[in-house]
């Protein structure tokens, strides 16, 4: 294990731990676990809450996992001990009360405090006990923390079971003297909410209880993961494959004995599971008239009254949270007949409220809380128009289902005693697509939303739809490190020296993560992988591929060129995976190189099936067929994929946990469609030069700034082989290949020798010609040379090939006005990273922007003159009390406003549809550019929180494609080679 770098963790390295947790190097001597064969006996007072001697167990058998030796779990104090951990509750635990007493325990910091803890060695602590690691929480889940908190010091993953992070052995086992301490989280109530869970009941059903469709072997587990993650809430599984939660008793029980709070989702009012107990309730409570009551609150208000009641007055004595309010059964409509307009819905709405809690009251007391309300979809709409909801009630605000959030808590909301809460996908099912399949939101995506978030006071609730819970292990580890302390990951901003946010940019979490699951020497290189991984799904994630959405012939091939990237990223994860031990390979498997090798094939597939297509369209003969091979056999080896994740990881495991196409998924990628030639026997010469479907005429461009290099493809139009060769009009242009005998296809790289290439524009020729008498085809090149001087002094963009391609990070200057600002982003959009308009709470600026708005400059170098076009591509951010704007202008030219979809709408094809499938919204505008030169960019904040990608300036005869071009010239940001 030494090989792989893997070294017990340290307080300082924990998720978490900065800023919300503090932990003091004294000098003294680390406390022993294991030493020489012997483990330090784990004392719990019998008296202490249940929860607290089930986590003790976990310690227990924690130590044993890392030492080889089990201690005992006593419930007495030994009468002599060298060493004992000493576990307990503060007013649970009366050893610990005993020692805060005697002033020989401080809790000054936690005592009194939400979920907090210390863990610290105190010498001689009790008669006949040498030294004491004592592990004291504020309350019963404060002490696991503190409990779990040890286990990962030690080397003991989060991970360890639900994706296979081998714990390393060591036979002396040891944690710092400490103090080390835990302070309250940034947010109150963490969970997630499990769900569109196909795949976990599959393989629940499979694996663990084979009698049932997700039931209490399975919560077990889940609910251990949401301890060991500093979690403690769940909406639990709730589709129809799976067995609602409280068809089996022992679920809520076990909740309650783990310490989980749980609730339900916003159609599951007061823990009632809609799509299974309402038919059976409805047939046992008929109407006079022997028919089935309806779910409809103007119908059968007393029936549905006592539907919930009976709910509450079963769950009463667990810690629970209630959802008020109402929707319709399985996540749909509130129905409403004798209610048709907004206003009688808005009464009927707080008809139910009032109804709920009067239950509640009756039912639960005092102890009913949190009660939230969840105002999704057309409940928001009512809430809008005035439902009442009491002020101790939490308010959970959703996002739009793609991590965008819609609405924020305005300043009277913010003072409710209730707070607020979220309510956010990081997997989800339904339009207008659906992301079931990997963890493909940006960490950056997510941590900027949740700024956000915070900043407008929502820190009462945060829950995440975590789908079948695997494949989301990174994202559901990084938002639960979020909750927890929301100051630790800041921006990264590379722009803004000084920025004192946090301690480590959001890429520093996937650093700190990986480490702590493959060893800290490769934490760096799979932080990149991830890295590259996260940005090429913000491009486009692999669910929500089709068909001739990337442009196979612009750009360089621009679906050929994410192909290629995503090659090179599964070339360096296995690269890296083959240094790992034996032991490690499963995990990294699950948690590394499936993800991209499965985004890769994806890709891949679909890939060859447009090039199949434009095969097709340019009439190639046996190349056609080719590309339908590739395309078919990418999805097989997909297929064989998966099979192995379900089949062979981890002795077969997870069999049935992953599957990129369950039943029933709106618009899920499949296996495409491709097209064949029939056989003929004959031969012909076919061009098709980059930047064209069929034939030449797009000149292939080339600059001496970016020096890029083009391709044009010579293929067979026939099946027989046909000979071809290529010249050249001048020495400089060079061929990556002249000629030879081909049956399908070949492609051809065209580049420019710069060094013997004179200065100036010039044009030039490559002249393909078949062995046949008139196969003869001119390519026409445009070439551009300003010399290597002018490449290195000068300043700015620079216009080429009919464009200007900016990202937005990549800034001359940033002016900051009226108290805000633009920071970047790293990790951020669709390049290394976004800019974004903060802080989230500034007022918006919709005049005098020269002076009042904070500003980004850019300097471009312009060769053309006239009104030219603008698209600056923002990240499709919401707020629907508000607006999402952002302004230009060149120069001292006028400003032009940009105004953006602030609403969610939910509906496919429209425009919030585009942005979310996206990943960017596209802002247009014109510039006008008097005179050649060198100019000034300007781009403006309108409305806080906007972020920027990328923009692009389109000076005549930029190709339409999917993708922003790529980034012009400029001397520092993109200097070429």
């Amino acid at each position: 294990m030494a090989a792989a770098g893997v070294t017990p963790l340290l307080p300082g390295l924990l998720a978490g731990t900065a800023h919300a947790a503090t932990s003091l190097r004294t000098g003294r001597p680390e406390f022993p676990l294991v030493r020489g064969g012997f483990a330090t006996d784990v004392f719990v007072d019998a008296a202490d809450d249940p929860a607290v001697l089930r986590a003790a167990g976990d310690l227990q058998a924690d130590i044993e996992r890392v030492g080889g030796v089990r201690p005992r779990l006593l419930d007495t104090v030994p009468e002599q001990a060298a060493q004992l951990v000493v576990v307990g509750a503060i007013g649970a635990s009366p050893v610990i009360d005993g020692l805060i007493a005697k002033g020989r325990l401080n809790v000054s910091r936690v005592k009194g405090s939400w979920e907090a803890s210390v863990t610290q060695v105190v010498e001689r602590p009790l008669p006949g006990v040498d030294r004491a690691l004592v592990i004291a929480g504020s309350d019963r889940r404060g002490t696991i923390y503190g409990i779990y908190d040890t286990s990962e010091r030690i080397g003991v993953s989060p991970w360890y079971w639900w994706a296979d992070v081998p714990v390393e052995h060591r036979d002396d086992v040891t944690v710092p003297a400490g103090p080390f301490t835990r302070h309250e989280p940034s947010v109150r109530y963490r969970g997630i909410f499990i769900n569109d869970e196909q795949n976990l009941t599959t393989w629940s059903h499979r694996t663990q209880e084979p009698d049932k469709n997700i039931g209490p072997e399975t919560y077990k587990r889940v609910f251990e993961l949401l301890l060991r993650l500093k979690a403690n809430y769940l909406w639990p599984a709730m589709h129809p494959y799976s067995d609602f939660f409280n068809k089996h008793r022992e679920n809520p029980e076990l909740a309650e004995h783990y310490g989980i709070v749980v609730g339900s989702s916003h159609p599951e009012a007061l823990l009632r599971n809609g799509v299974h107990e309402w038919d059976p309730w409805a047939a046992e409570h008929r109407n006079t008239d022997g028919g089935l009551p309806v779910y409809d609150y103007t119908v059968n208000p007393a029936v549905i009254s006592d539907y919930w009641r009976a709910r509450a007055r079963q769950n009463a004595t667990y810690e629970s949270s209630w959802t008020l309010g109402m929707r319709g059964l399985h996540d749909t409509a509130l129905e409403t007949r004798y209610a048709t307009t907004i206003p009688e819905k808005v009464v009927v709405m707080n008809d139910i409220i009032a109804d709920q809690r009067r239950i509640l009251a009756e039912e639960v007391g005092q102890d009913a809380e949190p009660q939230i309300f969840i105002p999704y979809k057309e409940v928001l709409d009512l809430y809008n128009a005035g439902v009442q909801v009491p002020v101790d009630v939490t308010l959970i605000w959703p996002d739009d289902n793609h991590g965008n959030m819609r609405q924020l808590p305005n300043d009277e909301e913010r003072r409710r005693a209730g707070g607020n809460g979220i309510y956010y996908h990081l997997s989800y099912w339904g339009r207008p697509k659906s992301y079931l399949w990997l963890d493909t939101t940006q960490p950056a995506k997510v941590w900027q939303e949740l700024r956000r978030v915070y900043e407008h006071g929502a820190d009462r609730m945060w829950i995440f739809n975590v789908g079948d819970v695997k494949s989301i292990e990174n994202g559901l580890s990084f938002a639960m490190d979020v909750a927890w302390d929301v100051n630790r990951w800041h921006a990264d901003d590379a722009g803004d020296a000084g920025d004192a946010e946090g301690v480590g940019g959001v890429e520093g979490f996937l650093v700190e993560w990986a480490g702590r699951q493959f060893g800290h020497r490769h934490g760096h290189e799979i932080a990149a992988i991830r890295t590259e991984y996260y940005r090429l799904a913000a491009e486009l994630r692999p669910e929500f591929i089709a068909k001739g959405l990337l442009s196979v012939v612009h750009h360089g091939d621009e679906a050929g060129r994410r192909t290629t990237a995503y090659e090179q990223l599964l070339e360096r994860a296995r690269t890296l995976g083959a240094k790992l031990p034996e032991a490690y390979r499963d995990a990294y498997f699950e948690l590394i190189e499936y993800p991209v090798h499965g985004a890769y094939l994806m890709n891949l597939k679909y890939y060859w099936a447009d090039r199949n297509a434009l095969a097709l369209r340019q009439g190639r003969g046996a190349g056609t067929n080719r590309f339908a091979d590739l395309a078919e056999a990418a999805h097989t080896t997909e297929a064989a994929l998966t099979k192995r994740y379900n089949t062979e990881v981890a002795g077969g495991k997870w069999d049935g946990i992953v599957n990129p196409y369950p039943s029933q998924i709106p618009k899920a990628p499949g296996r495409p469609a491709v097209s064949r030639v029939a056989r003929q026997e004959t031969s012909g010469l076919g061009v098709a030069s980059e930047g064209n479907e069929t034939g030449t005429a797009r000149p292939l461009s080339f600059f001496s700034g970016t020096r890029d290099r083009r391709f044009l493809d010579v293929f067979n139009t026939g099946f027989l082989a046909a000979s071809w060769s290529a010249e050249v009009s001048h020495p400089w242009v060079l061929l990556s290949e002249s000629g030879g005998s081909l049956t399908e296809q070949t492609r051809v790289w065209v580049e420019i020798d710069w060094d013997r290439a004179p200065e100036g524009a010039y044009e030039a020729t490559v002249t393909v010609s078949g062995a046949d008498a008139g196969q003869r085809v001119d390519v026409p090149l445009s070439v551009r040379n300003d010399g290597e001087r002018a490449r290195r002094w000068r300043r700015g963009f620079v216009e080429a090939h009919g464009y200007v391609s900016i990202d937005a990070a990549h800034t001359d200057r940033r002016v900051a006005r009226g108290g805000a600002r633009w920071r970047t982003v790293r990790g951020l959009g669709r390049r290394s990273g976004a800019v974004e308009a903060v802080p989230s709470t500034a007022a918006p600026v919709t005049a005098d922007f020269a002076a009042r708005a904070p500003e980004l400059r850019y300097r471009v170098r312009f060769s053309s003159t006239g009104t030219f076009p603008v698209t600056v591509f923002r990240l499709p951010s919401l707020d629907e009390r508000g607006h999402r704007r952002v302004a230009l202008c060149l120069d001292d030219q006028p400003v032009t406003v940009l105004s953006g979809q602030s609403v969610a709408t939910g509906n496919r094809g429209d425009a919030w549809a585009r942005n979310v499938e996206d990943g960017v919204e596209r802002l247009t505008a014109t510039v006008t550019v008097t005179e050649p030169g060198e100019h000034e960019l300007r781009l403006f904040m309108v409305d806080p929180a906007i972020a920027v990608d990328q923009i692009v300036i389109d000076t005549g005869g930029l190709p339409v494609s999917y993708l922003a071009p790529p980034e012009s010239y400029h001397p520092m940001f993109n200097p070429g080679r």
